[in-house]
C-alpha cells in the first residue's frame, strides 16, 4: 500500500483525507499567485482533481481544480470527493496521462508564461 505514510500524516494532522494533493516542493517556485491558493488548506489523499481526472488532465486543470476545491471546500463537497475516489481506484480510472504512465513534470503554467 503506497499510501500509508499519507495515512500516517492524515492521523498526525499534517494532512486531511480531502484536499489538493502534495506535490513536489520543486514545485514551489513555478506556481503562479492563483496557483498558490492550493496551500491555503490541508493538503489531501483525494482531491478535485483526482476524482475529475487524476493523471489524464493537464496541470493547469489540475491546479484550477484544486483551486475551485479551495474557494468552495465544504463537508458536503469532501462527502462527494470520498465516494468519488472509492469508484475511480475501484475502476482504475485516470491513472496514466496520454504520453505516459504518470504525469509528466510540472514546468511552470503555460498561461502564465504566455504558451
Amino acid at each position: 500500500m503506497d499510501e500509508l505514510p499519507e495515512l500516517i500524516n492524515i492521523l498526525k494532522g499534517d494532512m486531511s483525507f480531502v484536499g489538493p494533493r502534495p506535490l513536489l516542493v520543486q514545485y514551489l517556485p513555478l506556481y503562479n499567485e492563483q496557483q498558490k491558493k492550493r496551500h491555503h488548506v490541508r493538503p489531501g489523499l483525494s482531491g478535485l482533481a483526482q476524482v475529475n481526472g487524476r493523471n489524464a488532465i493537464s496541470w493547469e486543470s489540475k491546479f484550477d481544480l484544486d483551486v475551485s476545491y479551495v474557494e468552495r471546500v465544504s463537508f458536503l463537497m469532501d462527502i462527494k470527493i470520498i465516494l468519488h475516489t472509492f469508484k475511480k481506484v475501484l475502476v482504475r480510472e485516470g491513472i496514466s496521462s496520454n504520453t505516459a504512465v504518470t504525469m509528466e513534470p510540472f514546468k511552470g503554467s503555460q498561461r502564465e508564461m504566455g504558451l
